[in-house]
């Protein structure tokens, strides 16, 4: 019987763990493809290389994910004050800076953590989702099952990217 997703993969195919093994940890090839990609990448490194050096990349994941749940208790207090729509905007935006200057300081000041950082990031996004799609489901913007729908779809892709992740992870060491 098989333990890991990796004895899994030895089991169907040999060849396929014996390859992984023998190649080291490589980091991810990071596509961005909107055409705001260019802009935005310039944009987060100008920042990153202007933070003050008691900011790390900790701090700003931890900003992200608090303006991620904020968000969500914007959304459904927006059932009773639409003003609130415009606080989840604020919001999102705090958490556009937290979630994606977290990964560009690492990568300026060559601290990265890349199998932490993986994880962690896609563990808080899946939390912060479900706050997210939760308050959109209280607030009457949404239908509810439209944002179940949504949030299941999303863990669903974050469940197989963390996977296939572990997968690799474990069969490497």
């Amino acid at each position: 019987m098989a333990t890991s997703l990796a004895d899994f993969a030895e089991q169907i195919n040999p060849r396929t763990l014996a390859e992984i093994r023998r190649s080291n940890f490589r980091q991810a090839t990071r596509v961005h493809g909107s055409f705001l990609a260019a802009a935005e990448k310039r944009i987060l490194v100008w920042m990153a290389e202007r933070m003050p050096s008691w900011v790390n990349s900790d701090h700003l994941t931890v900003i992200g994910f608090a303006a991620q749940i904020a968000a969500g208790v914007c959304y459904a207090l927006a059932a009773s004050d639409r003003r609130m729509l415009l606080a989840a905007i604020l919001c999102l935006a705090v958490n556009w800076f937290g979630d994606s200057l977290d990964g560009t300081l690492a990568r300026v000041r060559q601290r990265q953590r890349p199998r932490y950082g993986f994880y962690v990031d896609h563990i808080i996004d899946s939390i912060g989702a479900v706050a997210m799609m939760g308050g959109l489901a209280l607030s009457g913007y949404m239908h509810p099952v439209l944002a179940i729908g949504l949030l299941i779809a999303f863990l669903l892709l974050a469940i197989t990217i963390i996977r296939y992740w572990h997968a690799i992870h474990w069969s490497l060491r």
